[in-house]
């Protein structure tokens, strides 16, 4: 007599797919919980921030449900949204500047789950909400920018024209040139026609001097505006790929705002601090000694060749004021250990012109200090008289100074960083500078933009499609259906563990893949079914028939959900955000219906009627 038995390591493996499954799907039974999270600009999380923060909830009549130390900051868990906007604000109020203090929704698992890093799925804006940004760019500083540029540029053509001026400033939104004699100031003014076609010039005296003007073209303006408005949107973009969220968006709103909304967004706090933040580096050579730079911090008269900085220490130093590369040459960057020191350090790899320009300047300075320049600028809101201003704030350090030995090429490393810093510049650096500062105008933690009305609708369409198919195959396959039901309620747990273990972010087209795949995952029971029921038709013995059943469906099944696979993929590389949330969560049915409905019917059918003598089947 022929027996249906599965050896004992594969119903193994079944029981603990399934129980690891069930054990990472149940995050998702917990909910969320409104929180705040805090974490300091720059630098070590402080021992006393907890305390801090618990003295200005206090003071508020405010109580928390728990306050949570992490790597990088607290986090304080609320009960409801009313009373975490109101500890927003205490917060801010009792930190001040230095600190990010955003708005959450911290999942509320059990610790037991967290020690084993299970955590709930992501839900889009459309189900859960997320993050909302809408970011205000500085277009002045793109203007002033271009116009430093052009400032730079003057300077070397005229030097190499030998033409004498006695000063290039920017003066609002025109560059000035001075000079001491009008027939050079004429031929400059040529000069500037010729080769500067962006700019407008025109001549002008002021008092012994020569001027020329000059200013950017209103079509120049619109498109340097333009340009960096795109430039922008597309450094966010690897910003945000950068943080792992699925499904972004990130979209241009009017002349100078672009919007960006991260589903499931978890950590706003750092999502908020990369996105906005303008972090580069500048590679400069150092001018003078160290008694010109206390000289010209003390006097206030520093080189017109140099520039003045200070480095983290307080210290001044003077820099030259031609840059050798900065973050526009960086193609990567990638945050480590120096091997000597063992200090936190960025390792740096330039595009061909950067490394270039590196290999000339430092291969001509061999035995001259080189200078590390960290650039960071931010933009803060402040409401004045019900108006909202923003305050420009840039911080320029000098964090490493080091002597030239041999020719730099293409790759080397910069250290003078903390750990946290130089993983958060490594970043920066890789997903590219904004081309102007930009900032937070408005910032919520947005609920379902349909209402939790879709969220309730998408939970009973799967519970209706679940209960409808189960219904059918129960009475249509009796105690076969039910061995059937049970292996369609193991593939939701299946699918819901799987897009938590990806952290994919599941939206309402998503759900309507799962409901697709709830219909699709029985039939190759139903052909597994009608395959046995044609055998005992045909007199074989049931142990024959059950084997018979499985076997020779097998093929029929595989095409099928290879074709449909095939279509998921398609839609996956081709679609949108929404068709790509439905290719998703289609795929991983797919998937997970092989497992149940083969696999798993055939060990419950094995375990029930596989070493019985039979003459009848309950299907």
């Amino acid at each position: 007599m022929i027996l249906n038995r599965y050896p004992w390591w594969k119903n193994l493996l079944i029981v603990v797919v399934v129980a690891l499954a069930a054990i990472y799907a149940a995050p998702n039974l917990y909910g969320e919980d409104p929180a705040v999270q805090i974490s300091p600009e720059r630098g070590e999380v402080p021992a006393d921030l907890a305390d801090r923060v618990e003295k200005a909830l206090t003071e508020a009549g405010l109580t928390p449900k728990a306050v949570e130390t992490q790597e990088n900051g607290l986090l304080v868990r609320f009960a409801d949204t009313e009373t975490q906007l109101a500890a927003a604000e205490a917060v801010r109020a009792e930190l001040g500047d230095g600190y990010t203090v955003a708005l959450n929704l911290a999942p509320a698992t059990p610790d037991w789950l967290r020690a084993l890093n299970a955590k709930p799925m992501y839900l889009g804006l459309d189900l859960r909400g997320g993050v909302h940004f809408l970011l205000q760019v500085d277009m002045e500083s793109v203007i002033d920018k271009k116009l430093e540029g052009l400032r730079d540029e003057l300077r070397r053509r005229l030097r190499e024209e030998k033409l004498r001026y006695h000063s290039i400033a920017v003066a609002g939104r025109e560059l000035v040139l001075r000079f001491d004699e009008s027939a050079v100031r004429d031929q400059a003014y040529e000069l500037l026609r010729r080769e500067f076609a962006e700019l407008e010039v025109d001549t002008d005296e002021d008092q012994d001097k020569a001027l020329i003007r000059a200013r950017l073209r209103p079509a120049v303006l619109e498109e340097e505006r333009r340009n960096a408005l795109v430039q922008n949107i597309v450094t966010l973009r690897n910003r945000v790929n950068q943080l792992g969220v699925a499904e972004p968006i990130i979209q241009r709103q009017g002349e100078d705002r672009i919007v960006v909304q991260l589903p499931g967004v978890q950590d706003t706090a750092k999502a908020k601090e990369i996105l906005q933040a303008t972090a580069t580096l500048e590679y400069r050579l150092v001018h003078g000694s160290p008694s010109d730079w206390y000289a010209a911090e003390s006097t206030g008269r520093v080189p017109p060749e140099a520039r003045l900085y200070h480095r983290r220490d307080g210290s001044p130093i003077l820099l030259k004021r031609s840059v050798i590369v900065s973050g526009e040459n960086i193609v990567n960057a990638t945050a480590g250990y120096d091997q000597r020191s063992n200090m936190p350090a960025v390792f740096v790899t330039l595009d061909n012109e950067g490394a270039a320009r590196m290999a000339k300047v430092s291969g001509e300075n061999i035995g001259q200090p080189m200078a590390v320049v960290f650039i960071e600028t931010k933009l803060d809101t402040r409401e004045v008289d019900g108006r909202v201003e923003t305050v420009r704030r840039t911080t320029e350090e000098v964090i490493s100074v080091a002597t030239i030995r041999d020719q730099l090429g293409k790759r080397f490393q910069t250290t003078g960083l903390e750990l946290e810093e130089a993983r958060e510049l490594a970043l920066l650096l890789r997903a590219g500078a904004l081309s102007a500062p930009m900032a937070i105008v408005e910032e919520r933690t947005v609920g379902p933009s349909l209402g939790r009305d879709n969220i309730a609708q998408g939970f009973r369409a799967v519970l209706v499609g679940l209960a409808l198919v189960a219904l059918f195959m129960a009475v249509y396959y009796r105690v076969f259906g039910l061995i059937a039901d049970v292996a369609l309620f193991a593939n939701l747990v299946l699918i819901v563990a799987v897009l938590s273990l990806l952290q994919a972010t599941l939206t309402m087209p998503g759900i309507a893949g799962i409901v697709l795949t709830v219909g699709m995952a029985v039939d190759a029971n139903v052909l597994i079914f009608e395959r046995i029921r044609e055998e005992l038709a045909n007199g074989n013995s049931v142990q024959a028939s059950i084997h018979a059943g499985y076997e020779k469906a097998f093929s029929t099944i595989a095409d099928a959900n290879i074709t449909t696979l095939i279509a998921a993929v398609i839609l996956f590389a081709l679609g949108s955000g929404p068709v790509k949330g439905f290719a998703v969560t289609l795929t991983i049915g797919i998937l997970t219906s092989m497992f149940t409905g083969i696999m798993g019917t055939r060990a419950l059918v094995n375990a029930f009627f596989g070493a019985r003598r039979l003459k009848t089947l309950p299907i």
